[in-house]
Parts: C-alpha cells; sequence; structure tokens
C-alpha cells in the first residue's frame, strides 16, 4: 500500500487550497514580480498544475525577495523580506504540513508563532516564575537573528525529523534565493528572511537547541521567537549564565549576541521590557505584574495622534472605525497587564483631539453654528461661539464642545473607551 510523503501531503489539493486562503487573507504587498495577492487566484487557475510538476521534479525556483525596510517604534530599522505571492503559497503549505511534526518537540517555554499559544501566556509564565523568586533576568537580545542563521546548520536540524529528500531541497532552495534591493540582486549564503510564512517555523526549529539546553542546565527561561529571558534567583547566578549562554549561542549555534542591549536586570528596573511589556512590584501584595511599557504606550500614543490629525479630511464615521480598530489591538494584546489609570488618560486625550477634528471638519461659522444648535446650545451661544477666534486645540477642551460633543454622544456615535474595552476583555 502506497504511503504519501510529505512532500505528497505539502501539495495535496485541500493542503494548497488552505494555504492560499491563508495568503489572500493575510493580504500584504506584492514581490519582485509585482503579482498581488487579488491576482493569484486567477495564475493558479492556469498555471497551478506546472507548479506542482516543477516542484515534484526539483525544478521549481522560487523567486528572490523584495528587501524592504520597516521603521522600529524605538528607531533604527527591521529589514524585511517580502516573498512572491505564489512562494508565499508554497511556504504556507510547506508550514502547513512541518508545523505538527516539529510542534510536538518544541519546548514548552516557547511561545512564538505556534499554535494555540500566544504573547500573554508568555507573559503570564515570565510573571510566575518571577513571584518564585526568579527575579534576577538575563535578557539576551540576538542581533539580526533572522540574517545569521546558519543554513547548513538548520538544514541538519530539519532533516532530523523531515525523511524526504525533495522537501529538504525545496526548503534550501527558498533559503537562497537571494534578495532584490532596488534593481540589485544578492544571494543568501547564510541566513533566513523575515517575512516569509515559513521563517517563523524555520527560527523556531533553530532555537529549539537553544531551550534543549536551557532545559537540560534547569534553567527557567520564556522565549517568544527570538526574544528569550531567563530567570534565576541571584545577580551572581545571572552574570555566570549570561557568560555561558552568551558562548553557546556564538559558539555552538553560530549566532551573535548583542552585548551592548543584553543585559543582567530585575523586573523593575524601567529599561526591562519583554514582548512590549514592563513589569513592576505591587508592594501590596509583594508580587510581580505586568504593564505595558512606557515606549509601547508612547507608541499607542502616537499611532492615535496620527489617526487625529487636523489634516484628515475623511468622514467622522470612518475616523472612528480606524480608532476603534487601532484600541481593539492594542487593549487586547496588553490585557494581561495592568494599565486603567493610563488608558484613563488616553481616553481623555482621544476625545478631546476628535473633538478638535469634528470643530475643523465644520469649517465655517454657519455650519458650526447651526451644528451647536443641533446638539443643545442656545442661538446666543451658538452664534456667539461659532465666531471665536479661539484655536481648535481650546475650543475642543472648553465647555463649548465637552457640553455639546458630550462623552455620551461621542460614545452613542460609536467611539470605544479604552478602560470600557479594557474591562471587558481583561483576564
Amino acid at each position: 500500500m502506497y504511503k504519501p510523503t510529505i512532500l505528497d501531503k505539502i501539495l495535496d489539493r485541500n493542503n494548497l487550497n488552505d494555504a492560499y486562503k491563508q495568503v489572500f487573507k493575510n493580504k500584504g504587498a506584492a514581490g519582485v514580480d509585482k503579482m498581488t495577492v487579488e491576482e493569484l487566484k486567477g495564475y493558479l487557475a492556469t498555471n497551478r498544475d506546472k507548479i506542482i510538476q516543477e516542484i515534484r521534479e526539483r525544478r521549481y525556483k522560487p523567486q528572490p525577495v523584495l528587501r524592504v525596510e520597516i521603521p522600529k517604534p524605538d528607531g533604527g530599522t527591521r529589514l524585511l523580506g517580502i516573498p512572491t505571492v505564489v512562494d508565499r503559497l508554497i511556504q504556507q503549505a510547506i508550514s502547513q504540513v512541518l508545523t505538527p511534526i516539529f510542534d510536538n518537540q518544541f519546548s514548552d517555554n516557547s511561545y512564538g508563532f505556534r499554535p494555540r499559544r500566544y504573547a500573554e501566556m508568555a507573559i503570564i509564565q515570565a510573571l510566575e516564575y518571577m513571584n518564585d523568586g526568579y527575579e534576577w533576568i538575563i535578557d539576551i537580545d540576538l542581533e539580526r537573528f533572522f540574517d545569521t542563521v546558519n543554513h547548513d546548520r538548520l538544514m541538519n536540524l530539519i532533516s532530523r525529523s523531515v525523511d524526504d529528500g525533495d522537501v529538504i531541497s525545496l526548503i534550501r532552495k527558498y533559503l537562497v534565493s537571494g534578495v532584490q534591493i532596488n534593481d540589485d540582486y544578492k544571494e543568501t549564503v547564510i541566513g533566513t528572511p523575515q517575512g516569509g510564512n515559513l521563517s517563523p517555523l524555520l527560527s523556531n526549529i533553530m532555537l529549539d537547541e537553544l531551550d534543549k539546553e536551557l532545559e537540560s542546565r534547569g534553567l527557567r527561561f520564556v522565549r517568544y521567537a527570538d526574544d528569550c529571558i531567563i530567570m534565576v534567583k541571584s545577580e551572581m547566578a545571572a552574570r555566570r549564565v549570561m557568560r555561558s549562554i552568551t558562548n553557546y549561542l556564538e559558539e555552538k549555534l553560530g549566532l551573535i549576541v548583542n552585548m551592548t542591549k543584553s543585559k543582567v536586570t530585575k523586573p523593575n528596573n524601567p529599561n526591562m521590557k519583554f514582548l512590549g511589556f514592563g513589569f513592576f512590584k505591587d508592594y501590596q501584595s509583594r508580587l510581580y505584574k505586568a504593564k505595558p511599557h512606557l515606549s509601547s504606550v508612547n507608541n499607542f500614543k502616537h499611532k492615535l495622534k496620527h489617526l487625529t490629525r487636523k489634516n484628515w479630511s475623511v468622514d467622522t464615521k470612518y475616523q472612528i472605525n480606524r480608532i476603534n480598530q487601532l484600541i481593539r489591538g492594542w487593549v487586547n494584546y496588553f490585557k494581561v497587564g495592568y494599565m486603567k489609570t493610563i488608558l484613563n488618560k488616553i481616553d481623555s486625550h482621544t476625545r478631546m483631539r476628535l473633538r478638535m477634528c469634528i470643530w475643523i471638519k465644520w469649517k465655517t461659522a454657519k455650519n458650526r453654528r447651526k451644528n451647536l444648535i443641533k446638539l443643545g446650545m442656545n442661538k446666543y451661544n451658538a452664534y456667539k461661539n461659532s465666531h471665536t477666534s479661539k484655536s481648535a486645540v481650546r475650543i475642543a477642551y472648553s465647555w463649548i464642545l465637552t457640553t455639546t460633543i458630550t462623552n455620551m454622544k461621542l460614545f452613542k456615535f460609536g467611539l470605544l473607551s479604552c478602560v470600557e474595552h479594557f474591562e471587558k476583555v481583561h483576564v
């Protein structure tokens, strides 16, 4: 009886259909061939069988990834590689078949890019260790992790669990497909492009070696992709572990540790940030708790400010929908943290800026007078205040708009409250 190979499972019609649905759902920019996700279905209708045949005969050649630079919130840039939509589909199909094979082997302390595992679970686990007395943290920063992965070492790790030469060959082709920077082509002799559908799984396979090493030493740790913190009970132990694990990463795994960003610290150090969270000690319960790091809060405020900028001439309903999307996403991510006080301030500031935007959209004195009367102001005050020379910001803070465009009216119009959404989802 014929037993399907791993490649058969990857190229199975149902698996490819699921991969297509995921790629279409993720959207994303076009790669070097300029094909969009909307055009992918039509392309596959006429080329699907040809692509499958080329893969089976090892003639398929992935196209280079398109190199783009994404600004980081804390400065600098992150290099991303955008594969073509066809290559994203194939990578997704590979990932769907290989993930169940490898996921059972991964450490319980690894949380990034795994089924049914989330960042909040990593934070909860870290807090448990801290509150068990492991309150010295070794925060290891891997420098340009995705750009420094050794191909031979990675392929050796994959081949231990994937007994299919066709699949091994296809994955290696993706590793060496190269990048296109503007009009120049550059070979990729090391690294795995950050941005491909297969990259998260490959990073977990590579760093599972680190997990196994930490477990063999009996260390408490939490890892989310290439973000890893190790927790011990004393500063002396922390510095010893920092030295030995740095040597292991660089000498055994061939990775580079950024010593300027790696540190030994305690949870409540303001510079301590893990997955966007900071930590503090509640002096009533004597327990460590999580909160959004100051840099995460400032980034959230900056995005809200962008959505309530003066010169954005869009419909208020659309503007509120965009604000609500941002609030939901941010609060849902940080819901395990304590942040009610800061959310109250953010709510207040967002309402003020939205009032400012509405005032500017009213434009003329006549239109402002008409809307103020509609919102309940008497005609005399409406006429008087519609001709005011005060700035839009001062008007937004004043009784003129706080008593007409009230919090309740904004709520009825659809504006989401950060605090109320937090109370709804807080775990």
